[in-house]
């Protein structure tokens, strides 16, 4: 049996790779794969980067928050300095326009849009989903992309910039346990008002009913982060619509 699914590397396959950057995007190439999924923020000074963390501790380090750092601070660092095992060449942090430029024709690009953080308190880039749009459209991939976050909010004003644009929620155990019921009928019904084409859920939350509820409503489901071939396998051959893995080698396994 052939198994249809979307094969995403997240970050760029994490584990081949130092995460999110361009090394990760381009090493991702080499395996089967039908996306590529980052996360961004925006520099002090109005850039956007691609970056997992609100702060570039763990990856560089070097200690800041983005919030207080212009992209020419950022550029200097190398983001593969923890990576492990370490690797043979600094990595920059990229930008969002640069790993477009590496996926455009070649595959699919999953953006996830994250909030800043300080303090515990977590708020949003000014005018971070009005410049994401635009990079998008000045890069001719509005088809190309899909938009994420844990930040559901931001998703109508996506969609708002460009209809296009196809939109998901990220669903983490907090966001599922914050419900009243918590249960994927209301993940569903909130996903349809928000006007989202995906749904996309920590892999732990996932059961079997899941695909056929998603897609009775019109919605696709993907789960994250899944990184073991017998668990790829497994929801692969539940149906789901998208799998993202930190190992994207191990796509060459599932046929």
């Amino acid at each position: 049996m052939v198994l249809h699914f979307q094969r995403v590397a997240h970050r760029g396959g994490s584990h081949l790779a130092p995460e999110n950057t361009l090394a990760a995007f381009r090493n991702a190439l080499n395996w089967p794969i039908e996306a590529i999924e980052l996360d961004v923020h925006m520099s002090r000074d109005g850039h956007i980067v691609v970056l997992h963390d609100s702060t570039i501790d763990r990856l560089t380090g070097c200690e800041g928050n983005i919030l207080d750092l212009d992209f020419a601070d950022l550029r200097s660092l190398n983001a593969a300095a923890h990576f492990p095992g370490s690797w043979s060449e600094p990595q920059q942090i990229p930008t969002l326009r640069e790993v477009l430029e590496v996926a455009k024709g070649r595959v699919q690009v999953h953006i996830e849009i994250k909030l800043s953080q300080r303090d515990g308190v977590y708020g949003r880039y000014p005018h971070l989903a009005e410049t994401v749009a635009n990079e998008i459209r000045a890069a001719d991939m509005l088809r190309q992309v899909l938009i994420i976050s844990f930040d559901w909010g931001i998703l109508p004003l996506v969609k708002s910039l460009e209809p296009v644009l196809q939109t998901g929620m990220l669903v983490s155990y907090e966001a599922w346990n914050s419900q009243a019921s918590p249960t994927f009928d209301p993940l569903i019904e909130q996903a349809l008002l928000l006007k989202c084409d995906w749904i996309n859920i920590n892999q732990k939350l996932f059961t079997a009913n899941m695909v056929t509820m998603a897609h009775e409503r019109g919605l696709k489901l993907g789960l994250w982060t899944v990184n073991t071939l017998e668990e790829l396998r497994n929801f692969a051959s539940a149906g789901v619509d998208s799998l993202t893995t930190d190992r994207p080698d191990l796509f060459s396994e599932i046929k």
